[in-house]
């Protein structure tokens, strides 16, 4: 599968760019090349954020349709997304490695699901309230959508993630220029297009493929009014101070190093927690911010948590990402892979016992692959502990009590995921509320479009998904009358 584009997405239109520089795209699969696009460059950004400003203050546009307009249309957008289901699926195993059942279960088919979410709160929200004025008269309370939005999507789920920004930003009545990742960009063809279907005016979604410096320059424009980003929590501190300079609003979702804590009356069974628990720690080959990738077990089972999780690591089926029986696919990069790899020499030397995996699988010649990998022994100190490796790389750490596994969860800078494994809901519940996290399952964890998602401490700021998400593509106006 090659695809080659030649233009970008701008002003509802396919324009050519200003430069002749292009992203060459690699499978990481294969190792060879599936496509290009154009390189975005600051003219190009310019561009994006002229037409999409222009989108956003024509006296007809975007912002001044009523929500029952704005909700047909994002239905309309879904609808085009649904058709484009199997291209996107394909590209985006292509080019992150993400096993093709994960791609079209979650990646794909996500987008269509929140967008007629938020369409449906949108149809129900109150956008103006009136009340009276404590010293007299009346007060009415607007709130207004936001203006441009910059949203800069990460290459591990290009289409949820992006998704998460451009879905509520859309309800709110903003318009949006966003920077796909360099790793993933074919995908980003369908979603224009399926802009294009769906009638969605022209500027009101454009995109500038692009590296680093083509997102410092989209957080720094004067014509953008906020900025949506997930990420690294490294890039995320710059783009925060930034936005901090210049009193820019800013959502962060960022890195985590999220605990699974298996209580001593977990079932311990992978015939029935397999699957969820494989979910909740490897999923999209461990490339995922709020994988539980710090396992804790309590002491006095710690023996048969290590044998569970020797068994599931020996159980997946690892190999090409477009190969329908993959559950590991390779790294989306061969510098991702390296860096996992690194981890992993780093655990084996700061003592941590190596119980499988550690290498590259022999059987795949070709690919960024990564043997799924199993560390215990492992103190909650420890480098493979602490710091987010973004790999099918595990840390089974033992706690002694309830306590000390709430302590041990909370000893981290991050604060994204997490989960609770046991035979008692409301004994995991009490646990849960402990752990100093965003968001947290009990027996599971899948995200609910319904409830915020987002991070404390060092995995970001704001929330999205929910209600919530769409207030912060929205001001608040506040008119005193007499």
């Amino acid at each position: 599968m090659m695809t080659d584009h030649s233009t970008l997405f701008i002003g509802g239109e396919w324009v050519a760019p200003s430069s002749a520089q292009t992203i060459t795209v690699i499978s990481a699969s294969t190792e060879e090349v599936i496509g290009s696009v154009p390189e975005a460059q600051e003219a190009d950004v310019d561009a994006a954020v002229s037409a999409a400003r222009s989108a956003f203050t024509d006296p007809d546009g975007w912002p001044t349709w009523s929500p029952e307009d704005r909700a047909a249309a994002m239905e309309r957008f879904a609808d085009a997304l649904d058709k484009r289901i199997p291209e996107i699926a394909r590209h985006i195993s292509s080019q992150n490695g993400m096993p093709l059942t994960t791609s079209t279960q979650f990646e794909a088919s996500f987008p269509a699901l929140l967008l007629r979410y938020y369409a449906g709160v949108i149809r129900e929200a109150t956008f103006e309230s009136e009340h009276p004025h404590l010293m007299g008269g009346r007060t009415v309370v607007r709130r207004e959508p936001m203006g441009v939005v910059g949203a800069i999507v990460p290459w591990n789920f290009p289409q949820s993630l992006a998704a998460f920004k451009y879905a509520p930003a859309l309800a709110a009545g903003c318009t949006l220029v966003i920077k796909p990742s360099p790793e993933t960009v074919l995908d980003s063809i369908p979603l224009a297009e399926a802009v294009k279907e769906a009638g969605i005016p022209p500027g009101v979604i454009n995109f500038v493929p692009g590296g680093r410096e083509v997102g410092a320059y989209l957080v720094s424009h004067p014509g953008v009014d906020k900025i949506s980003f997930t990420g690294s929590t490294a890039a995320g501190r710059i783009i925060g101070e930034t936005c901090g300079r210049l009193l820019r609003p800013v959502t962060l979702e960022l890195g985590g190093k999220s605990a699974a804590i298996i209580l001593d009356d977990a079932e311990l069974d992978l015939e029935s927690m397999g699957q969820d628990l494989f979910q909740a720690t490897m999923l999209n080959n461990g490339q995922t911010c709020f994988l539980g990738t710090r396992i804790l077990a309590p002491e006095n089972r710690y023996d048969e948590v290590v044998d569970m999780f020797e068994a599931l690591a020996g159980s997946l089926k690892v190999g090409n990402a477009l190969e329908e029986s993959t559950q590991i696919g390779p790294m989306a990069s061969s510098a991702q892979r390296e860096r996992v790899e690194g981890y992993i020499a780093k655990g084996r030397s700061e003592g941590a016992r190596l119980v499988t995996g550690g290498g590259r699988p022999a059987d795949q010649d070709k690919g960024w692959f990564v043997e799924p990998t199993i560390f215990a022994d492992v103190d909650n100190n420890h480098t493979i502990a602490q710091e987010e490796i973004f790999g099918p790389v595990l840390s089974l750490i033992r706690y002694t009590d309830e306590a000390d596994a709430v302590r041990i969860a909370n000893d981290s800078e991050f604060g994204l995921g997490g989960s609770v494994w046991t035979k008692d809901r409301e004994r995991g519940l009490g646990v849960a509320r402990r752990v100093q996290t965003g968001t947290i399952g009990i027996n599971q964890y899948l995200p609910d479009p319904k409830a915020p998602f987002g991070g404390v401490k060092a995995s970001g700021l704001g929330r999205e998904l929910s209600p919530e998400a769409l207030t912060h593509y929205q001001q608040y106006k506040s008119i005193f009358s007499a």
